[in-house]
């Protein structure tokens, strides 16, 4: 009991560790940008800060800037009195501006965009050792084939309704090329593209035209995905197809008295092609009174040879789940180029970005994840290991690159447009009219940020709820020693 709390311990600072690292790095690598600019610029810098509020500590060092870490870690800023005024954020400047000598539109756009280009070359950098390590892929994620087709969905405990797919004609084998003109290449592709979507009918059902091919041959079928879960996600009914692996037989029981080994590929059962875990489990426990022909791919290349196995009948009803296999899906590493991840991750901000402002989506803020729900994520990834975190980390970056050069008030971006609107009308815009639209979009920012967070917050805590509930029924399901 005292090495698996302190292996929980260790695991829980570790996480913790990663999370800071990573997390706190991408908000510092973004204000080094801006710092390292504005130095090399000639621009007055008069604190750089790690997160906001009053400073857990500071200090000033030899070249006159305050450093200092505040108690609100989930941001930073660099304070330049000589670029923008930001008082109600950043804190007073004591510096008199007036007279300092102006700076030129040229030094304002290269300050400014800074911190997007340090967290773009931060992204490249963690990209770059993921392309030399490689990134954990498997062929339930690599895959576009379509492995289950749902006949129906819940949309409540007690209300089911058919699935879009099972209505649309989408058959088990089916390989997904495309979604509404846009190429897939994996099955989160298919994911984002679905839930991402947003077309519709002339009468407003959602729709999504699926190009599969079929028998060699390629055909567009029309979908009309429904909302379903908690997060009122679109959704069609599909899962992935994969390889069926066989991890391990459990001695004694009756897939190992029925002859399976560990290594065995399921292909097919009662000649129906298995290409998902659902339908394997779909198939045992609706056939427990029955005999099942089962058969498996033994050996790999060109030793592999195709053995039946009857599978006999089972008297527990949940005969799949304690039938004494345990499945795998298979685990490989890619090596994507620095340059595909990067271009996938900023493909993939826009789209999302799109469905936001799209009126037809079904994407809105409350499924926008904010600082609570990037942390948390970081949390499960540092879980999961370094690659993991290595390529959130990098999703992060370049959505804070991204994000960050919006033409918003109090963004980089905004900074840029008041300059350029400056620049272009041969005279800078009214001190009084860029801090009114600063302190406005400052208001709406830190209260689109709290409003995320409550539903950052009640999705932690309806996970909590749900893994609770799930250890709970597996403890109780437990035999007595």
């Amino acid at each position: 009991m005292v090495s698996d709390l302190l292996q929980s311990l260790f695991s829980n600072v570790w996480s913790i560790f990663l999370v800071v690292l990573f997390f706190g790095g991408s908000i510092f690598v973004h204000e080094l940008g801006h710092f390292l600019a504005a130095r090399r610029r000639g621009v007055l810098v008069e604190r750089f800060s790690i997160g906001w509020g009053p400073p857990i500590f500071s200090w000033h060092g030899r070249d006159g800037v305050e450093y200092c870490v505040a108690w609100f870690p989930l941001g930073g800023y660099v304070l330049l009195p000589q670029l923008a005024d930001l008082g109600p954020i950043e804190g007073k400047s004591r510096a008199e501006v007036s007279k300092l000598a102006p700076v030129s539109y040229s030094s304002r756009m290269l300050v400014f965009v800074a911190g997007a280009a340090f967290n773009m070359l931060f992204a490249f950098v963690l990209a770059t050792i993921i392309w030399v390590v490689g990134q954990p892929e498997n062929s339930e994620t690599a895959t576009t084939r379509i492995g289950y087709v749902s006949r129906t969905l819940d949309l409540s405990d007690v209300k089911k309704v058919p699935s879009p797919a099972f209505e649309a004609g989408l058959r088990v084998g089916d390989v997904v090329k495309a979604i509404d003109g846009s190429k897939v290449k994996n099955w989160s592709d298919i994911q984002y593209l679905i839930q991402l979507g947003s077309g519709q009918t002339a009468d407003g059902r959602r729709k999504a035209v699926f190009t599969v091919e079929r028998d060699g041959h390629l055909i567009d079928l029309t979908i009309h995905p429904i909302l379903v879960g908690e997060e009122r996600d679109r959704r069609v009914g599909i899962l992935p197809g994969y390889a069926l692996l066989v991890q391990q037989v459990k001695p004694g029981s009756i897939a190992d008295h029925a002859g399976f080994k560990a290594g065995d590929q399921i292909l097919s059962l009662d000649g129906v092609t298995v290409l998902n875990g659902t339908a394997y489990f779909e198939k045992l426990d609706g056939s427990a009174d029955k005999s099942v022909d089962a058969r498996v791919k033994r050996g790999v290349g060109e030793t592999a040879v195709t053995i039946p196995i009857v599978i006999p009948p089972r008297p527990d009803p949940k005969s799949a789940a304690n039938f004494g296999l345990t499945l795998s899906t298979g685990l490989e590493f890619t090596h994507p180029t620095p340059f595909q991840q990067m271009s996938e991750q900023i493909t993939m901000t826009f789209r999302t970005l799109w469905s936001l402002l799209n009126p037809h989506s079904d994407i809105g803020l409350s499924k926008v994840s904010g600082p609570v729900g990037i942390v948390r994520i970081f949390h499960s990834a540092a879980e999961a290991g370094m690659r993991v975190s290595l390529i959130f980390a990098i999703l992060v970056n370049v959505n804070l690159a991204i994000f960050n050069l919006l033409p918003l008030p109090i963004l980089d971006g905004g900074q840029m447009l008041f300059a350029t609107i400056g620049k272009l009308r041969g005279r800078a815009l009214p001190p009084n009219f860029i801090i009114a639209a600063q302190s406005t979009f400052g208001v709406l920012l830190l209260a689109m940020v709290v409003y995320v967070s409550v539903f950052d917050v009640r999705r932690w805590a309806r996970d909590v709820q749900s893994e609770r509930a799930e250890a709970a029924a597996q403890s109780s399901a437990a035999p007595a020693k």
